[in-house]
């Protein structure tokens, strides 16, 4: 006789079935239909074509009015035989109805989206703002090189020779695995990507247009004048950057590190914790520490990553550019006071950084114009042992020089390769601390080739978030001024003040990681000892109870125990990333397999159920994990991870607690006394045959 669906199916177990279904269904749209879907070739479409609709833009106040739709374009043009390719176009209407000469944005980078840039509504009061999409980032074809991430992840010494030749080689096996799957990559540098606004100029029927560019995107409006000239009305660049600076030089960073001593004599705050910040800081890099508590600091990581802290002036940076110059500089303060914790945030940025913001096969690809100016910079007397702060950023971005044989040769990289000359009326915008385009090889390389050309130097200020976030209205009159009358107007600009005593500083947040971390850790594992320790005592959690810890636990259990593979990772091993698939899988999926386990299990059982139930609730939440794992993204497949595992574990042990009630099997005697016996009814052993059936589960 089997027992009904009603004792299978009992409440608790459809709305713990109906909640996993749901956890299940989520985890499968994010990681298959979720993502962005690159965009198609409009059927019958001719290179050329653009298609537009009206659509609503997100900028930084809200969403404007705007046209959204799809180019089409030659993958190589220099191919009269290659196939089509779609690229995203959106226009942020003018706020007038019969607006000037219309702008078409570039984003630096390189190796990121080019129609997303928040600031558009700034300068749309009485024209046009264009983005067209980077080929190989947006639209149809994405230059994407996990591999790349792969080799960097599990890199032990981000500067040593190993890592050099595994990155170069994850590059050229991206290059062999796009072009197996088609992709035309001679199709993808600065010169095509050029080519793709001009086709866009012309179709959206504007005779001439403004360029507004920032850093890495300076290069393309510079080409964009040399080959097209007679389509620009005036162009703006904002944090220049010349043919030959792909990377950076340890002599501007020198400049910069002692112009920022200067203000720091002049600020009583940073003059207390130093007479002299740029000799401070030399001492911190000759004596580096090698160790934060129990955590390794590598030196190499930290100048590299240095070099993007000291980017910006600002304190609005974001973690990225590791705060601004004011958090580096007291991260390296800090150190020579005895407390590198903030040079060890440095350090271990790259493992938490996980994918990294930029698609590596467009950012190989527009690199491939500094090719020759890097074979010099990284010459035979280039020794990696003796590296600052801009020779290590240097070595990090051309994998010590190797770049360029790593990624195939683009249309057109050999015409620009030095600067020309150009008579475009141009405004140069640089920041006077600037750390990654300094304003002197825009004043001294480019600024010569200029006739019609200004430049600006802004005191105070940085890279383009500090250009953009400190002073707006300054910046937004200086732009819109030039663009319609060509005038130079950087009145309205005051001396902008550094803060070199941030509200909280890089140290303080490494602080408060690592506190975070170890106490999350310890709680999950008092929490496992404290469930262990119930069920020892007690025999067993209660049906609320444990319908509450299956539910809940897995929350603090999947983050402590990723917080304690984290931490025995970064301390006692190299080449394994945190953020990785083996890490976060095991570190997610155990503590919830014995959390689900403890809750699940009671003491009374026999040891073959307890094993049993053990291996099936591992086996679960194992497999949740890693499918989880697979859903997320970076740090959000922590997240998903410990959903998956939680999802299945239980399911897992809801399968198998519904086998065995359907089997009727007994847990307490174990396997050996199989199915529970039906006696008929006159059988005098039937009243404890029923007391029996009532401990199965």
């Amino acid at each position: 006789m089997k027992p009904s669906t009603d004792r299978l199916f009992r409440p608790g177990r459809i709305i713990a079935l109906a909640v996993i279904g749901l956890v299940v269904v989520g985890l499968a749209y994010l990681g298959f239909a979720a993502g962005d879907e690159p965009m198609a070739v409009p059927e019958g479409a001719e290179a050329g074509d653009l298609t537009l609709e009206p659509c609503m833009f997100e900028a930084e106040n809200g969403a404007v009015p705007a046209d959204c739709g799809t180019l089409v374009v030659p993958e190589n043009r220099t191919d009269p035989r290659s196939r089509l390719i779609a690229l995203p176009v959106v226009r942020v209407r003018s706020q007038t109805e019969q607006p000037d000469e219309p702008v078409f944005y570039l984003e630096g980078g390189p190796g990121v989206t080019n129609v997303d840039y928040l600031r558009a509504s700034r300068f749309t009061a009485n024209r046009d703002l264009v983005m067209v999409g980077y080929r190989g980032v947006d639209g149809s074809v994405h230059l994407d090189c996990p591999e790349v991430d792969d080799a960097l992840g599990h890199s032990t010494d981000l500067l040593g020779e190993e890592t050099y030749g595994a990155v170069a080689d994850a590059f050229r096996a991206c290059a062999d695995r796009l072009t197996g799957d088609g992709i035309d990559l001679a199709g993808y540098g600065l010169v095509d990507q050029v080519d793709d606004l001009e086709t866009a100029r012309a179709a959206l029927g504007y005779d001439r247009i403004n360029l507004l560019s920032e850093s890495a995107g300076t290069r393309t409006a510079m080409i964009y004048s040399w080959r097209h000239p007679e389509r620009i009305h005036r162009s703006v660049m904002i944090g220049v950057n010349p043919p030959g600076h792909y990377f950076w030089y340890d002599g501007d960073t020198d400049r910069l590190i002692g112009r920022y001593a200067e203000l720091c004599a002049e600020d009583g705050d940073c003059r207390r914790r130093t007479d002299d910040l740029a000799a401070t800081m030399l001492a911190v890099s000759a004596d580096m520490p090698d160790r934060w508590l129990f955590l390794p600091i590598d030196e190499d990581t930290v100048r590299a990553f240095s070099l993007f802290g000291i980017m910006e002036s600002t304190t609005k940076a974001g973690v990225l550019n590791g705060g601004g110059a004011p958090y580096t500089i007291d991260a390296w303060l800090s150190a020579g006071e005895g407390d590198p914790s903030g040079l060890w945030f440095f350090s271990a940025f790259p493992d938490f950084m996980g994918e990294v913001p930029w698609i590596w096969g467009q950012r190989a690809a527009a690199a491939r114009l500094d090719v020759e100016a890097a074979n010099d910079y990284f010459s035979s007397d280039w020794q990696v042992g003796e590296l600052n702060v801009a020779s290590s950023a240097s070595a990090y971005t051309w994998i010590g020089g190797s770049l360029g044989d790593a990624w195939p040769a683009v249309n057109g990289e050999d015409e620009y390769r030095q600067v020309q000359t150009s008579d475009v009326d141009t405004l140069l915008i640089s920041g006077e601390l600037d750390g990654t385009t300094p304003p002197e090889p825009a004043a001294e390389e480019l600024l010569p080739h200029l006739p019609n050309g200004h430049q600006v130097v802004l005191p105070g200020i940085g890279h383009t978030v500090s250009f953009y976030r400190e002073q707006p209205e300054a910046g937004t009159h200086l732009i819109n001024t030039y663009f319609d009358t060509g005038e130079v107007d950087d009145s309205q600009y005051t001396t902008q003040l550094v803060d070199f005593t941030p509200d909280t500083t890089i140290g303080t947040f490494a602080k408060r990681l690592v506190a975070m971390m170890i106490g999350l850790a310890l709680l999950a594992i008092v929490i496992l000892v404290a469930m262990a320790g119930w069920v020892y005592r007690a025999g067993a959690f209660g049906p609320v109870a444990s319908a509450a810890l299956r539910s809940l636990s897995p929350l603090v259990l999947g983050v402590g125990g990723w917080f304690l593979g984290a931490l025995i990772v970064l301390a006692f091993t190299d080449g394994v990333p945190i953020t990785g698939p083996l890490v976060v899988v095991l570190s997610v999926a155990v503590p919830i397999w014995l959390g689900l386990y403890l809750a699940w299990v009671k003491r009374r059982w026999a040891t073959e159920t307890k094993i049993t139930g053990l291996a099936v609730a591992a086996g679960g939440t194992l497999l949740g994990a890693w499918l989880g794992f697979g859903a997320g993204g970076w740090l959000f497949s922590i997240i998903t991870s410990m959903l998956g595992a939680a999802a299945f574990g239980n399911l897992a042990l809801i399968v198998l607690d519904l086998a065995w009630d359907r089997q009727r099997r007994r847990r307490i005697l174990g396997a050996d006394s199989g199915a529970i016996p039906v006696p008929s009814p006159a059988d005098p052993r039937t009243r404890v045959d029923v007391s029996l059936r009532g401990h199965s589960g």
